[in-house]
């Protein structure tokens, strides 16, 4: 099966490393040298590379910024190579080039494929490239968290399928209780409120407003407060215009007009630009006659009544005692009523929704129960293969005697502590289940089974993870792993069984090993050296393939600190040897 690999990486200006190029192999890479020479700046690279942290202080003193590029061949169907195809990228001969810089200020770039990209993209495509395990993972596999979590994932979808199911549930069964609890808790509030409510609506309701009758009523008390006024210039205008009844010699505007359109007409044969003249001087009499008629109407029509006057003032009051509190018109009053009677509708409810989600708490209690216990049976049942599987590769890790096992507990709580019921007894749960997972291991028959981080040395706990590590290569493979250390406190005959278990590993997938043990670095199919210069930095040519005689001197150094050992090199070509004999 073809799966990707990383092929190179080129890092400028990062730590003690001025510019190197590390050539890794497909299969068992070991990346040794001296105490301080830089191999752990292979980690962190690739740490960058795959979206980590950026450290501003990991920029070489005097550089202006530290890169790092990475070449990893990659299948075309990869579902790294799709993220990043969407992202923009494009494949350089099959191969995908990621590259991150970080300036001594602090700020990060990344680039994929060409394309710039958030640094959260290369975070994505880790978990399909990479998997990068140092002595803060092992720390991290201390957490029962991470156990879970650990066991989940080899669980697959046993446990992934339920759990799904269990965090919908989970999720709306929150989203239930917090709405109740704000209806309970709150309801004398929501009493308040709607005695509030009904009570203005019950005074609008009283007073009976039209929309807008407020501006009807103001008009007509304008008009009601200065009916003598309003009368007086009424009959005053239509005298001017239609004459006074009381005074018959007097002139007033129509017998003007009449006038003078009778001395046009007398003369309008003649021409008849004074002919059109005549006629408008028609059209102006009518139209004074019309508007001398509409003043005597509106004169006679027009009653100072004291009485009504006094009702619109009455009514225009109660209108004012609404829009004082509810509004500041009469249709903004309305609009408040109609919002408040729907408010008011919904506050009447809270008894009948507080039924409706008790009902749907308990329902979704009892779900998310039945579900947690199959959460449950379904860790049980892979924690009995992952322990057996774990601890077969213990054997082979030179702890024959370990026993693995995992322990799934569940804390009871009381029965007001808001827990769920399964097996029977009330129990705390989370977004994940009921279960408390915890590894525990017996490092040799008789002792009890202790929790790892109790029951396991510095040694113990690498090999531990190796082990880990390996079971799920075989059940969720990574294409590349990366190990820092993973070989602390370990030696002799155990050292030997590390070496070869990771050589087992590189056969289905790609290793790289940061050590400082020769009967680890024996078992690799490619041994880089990681060496200063006198100025202290690495440059390119700091980072070399050893081979042959080189190889040789570099794993008596790892075994003597003497290079020119007789004694070191005859036993570092015997464990050249045994590595390629077991191979």
């Amino acid at each position: 099966m073809v799966r990707s690999v990383l092929e190179e990486m080129r890092i400028r200006s990062l730590g003690v490393i001025d510019d190197a190029v590390v050539e890794l192999s497909p299969g068992f890479t070991a990346v040794t040298g001296e105490t301080g020479a830089g191999k752990t700046m292979v980690v962190t690279s690739l740490g960058l590379l795959l979206g980590g942290r950026a450290d501003p202080a990991l920029v070489r003193i005097g550089a202006k910024s530290a890169v790092v590029e990475g070449r990893i061949a990659v299948p075309a169907d990869a579902a790294a190579v799709v993220r990043a195809e969407e992202a923009g990228a494009e494949l350089d001969d099959g191969a995908l080039l990621i590259s991150r810089t970080v300036s001594a200020e602090g700020r990060s770039r990344a680039h994929l494929g060409g394309r710039s990209v958030p640094v959260g993209l290369l975070g994505e495509l880790a978990d399909d490239l990479v998997a990068v395990h140092g002595q803060t993972d092992q720390q991290g596999l201390l957490k029962p968290a991470r156990q879970r979590q650990a066991l989940d994932r080899y669980a697959g979808d046993a446990v992934a399928v339920p759990l799904e199911k269990y965090a919908a549930a989970y999720r709306r069964l929150r989203a239930v209780a917090a709405e109740l609890d704000e209806l309970t808790t709150r309801a004398r509030e929501r009493a308040q409120e709607a005695d509030l409510l009904r009570f203005g609506l019950d005074e609008i309701a009283a007073v009976e407003p039209r929309a807008g009758e407020d501006v009807e009523l103001a008009a007509e008390a304008e008009r009601l407060g200065h009916a003598e006024a309003l009368a007086s210039a009424a009959t005053a205008a239509h005298a001017a215009l239609a004459g006074n009844p009381e005074d018959p010699e007097g002139v007033d505007a129509g017998m003007l007009v009449g006038g003078a359109q009778r001395a046009l007409d007398a003369v309008r044969s003649h021409d008849p630009a004074l002919a059109a003249l005549a006629e408008r001087l028609g059209e102006i009499g009518i139209l004074l006659s019309d508007v001398a008629g509409e003043l005597a109407g509106y004169a006679d029509d027009l009653d100072a009544d004291p009485l009504r006057l006094a009702a619109v003032e009455e009514r225009r009051a109660a209108l004012t005692a609404l829009t004082r509190k509810y509004g500041e018109s009469v249709d903004a009053v309305l609009a408040w009523s109609e919002q408040s009677a729907a408010r008011l509708t919904e506050l009447d409810g809270d008894d009948d929704r507080i039924g409706e989600l008790t009902a749907e708490r308990d329902a979704l209690s009892t779900e998310l129960a039945g579900l947690a216990q199959a959460l449950t049976d379904a860790r049980t049942e892979a924690a009995d293969r992952f322990a057996a599987a774990v601890t077969e590769e213990l054997a082979s890790l030179a702890m024959p005697h370990a026993r693995v096992t995992i322990a799934i507990r569940q804390t009871e709580v009381g029965e007001d502590a808001g827990g769920i019921e399964v097996g029977g007894r009330p129990v705390a749960y989370t977004a994940t289940g009921v279960d408390e997972v915890e590894l525990l291991l017996a490092p040799h028959p008789g002792a009890p089974p202790r929790p790892i981080a109790k029951g396991a040395s510095g040694g113990e706990l690498s090999r531990v993870m190796l082990a880990v590590e390996v079971v799920f290569a075989g059940s969720d493979p990574v294409p590349t792993y990366l190990f820092d250390e993973v070989d602390a406190g370990v030696g002799g005959k155990a050292a030997v069984e590390v070496g070869r278990r990771l050589a087992k590993l590189a056969r289905s997938a790609q290793v790289v090993v940061v050590t400082h043990l020769p009967q680890v670095a024996a078992f690799a199919d490619r041994q880089l050296l990681v060496e200063k210069t006198n100025d202290g930095s690495v440059t390119r040519s700091g980072v070399k393939v050893l081979e042959g005689e080189e190889r040789i001197r570099e794993l008596s150094r790892m075994l003597a600190g003497q290079e020119d050992s007789e004694t070191a090199r005859a036993h570092a070509e015997e464990l050249l040897e045994a590595a390629r004999a077991d191979a």
